[in-house]
């Protein structure tokens, strides 16, 4: 697929994310979300350091998994960039403390919160296929901070109408581990 081929589709999944939440009826979104949370919950235990996101628009958001991850003792971080050409960092946070607004909107931690090397990262995603190929905004943030975390779990956590038949990826985009949405879990060979 070339460059202008996935700004095409990010563009397409885009509109269908944005499209599909609202269409949603008062309160399905939070009990949707609350569902995926369900589904993750199992794949988090055991984990000291979970890095999710905070949600930006129609992504899914991640608030009732942070609060299950809380209440088993797991330590949150959240994706903290200065700018494109920064590496991402997960810096340690939890509910109730400040965050503030980086790079493209960014909802994060403030640049004084501890750094931490978390075992898995939830990251976003845009979309996604049966062999976990995702498609993130296209910035490379999560491809790094993988590449640089080898060891890292990876799992996406989206709507289910974001799956695709196949998105086609690049040497340096690396494969998630799950990807979870209210639907279910999908599975890699690698997880469990």
């Amino acid at each position: 697929m070339t460059k202008p081929d996935k700004a095409a589709l990010r563009a397409e999944l885009r509109a269908a994310r944005d499209g599909f939440i609202l269409n949603l009826a008062p309160g399905e979104r939070a009990r949707r979300e609350s569902r995926a949370a369900a589904y993750l919950a199992p794949w988090i235990d055991g984990a000291s350091c979970v890095a999710f996101y905070h949600a930006i628009g129609s992504e899914l958001d991640c608030g009732a998994a942070i609060t299950a991850a809380v209440a088993r003792g797991i330590t949150v971080a959240l994706p903290h960039v200065e700018d494109r050409d920064s590496a991402m960092r997960f810096l340690a946070w939890t509910p109730g403390n400040p965050l503030e607004t980086g790079w493209r909107g960014l909802i994060q931690p403030r640049v004084d919160a501890p750094e931490v090397e978390p075992d898995i990262i939830v990251a976003p995603l845009l979309g996604f296929d049966s062999a976990l190929a995702r498609l993130g905004q296209g910035a490379g943030f999560y491809d790094r901070a993988f590449a640089a975390l080898p060891d890292v779990k990876k799992f996406g956590l989206c709507w289910s109408i974001q799956q695709r038949p196949v998105i086609a990826c690049d040497p340096w985009d690396v494969p998630l581990d799950a990807v979870v949405t209210e639907a279910g879990v999908i599975e890699g060979s690698g997880t469990g």
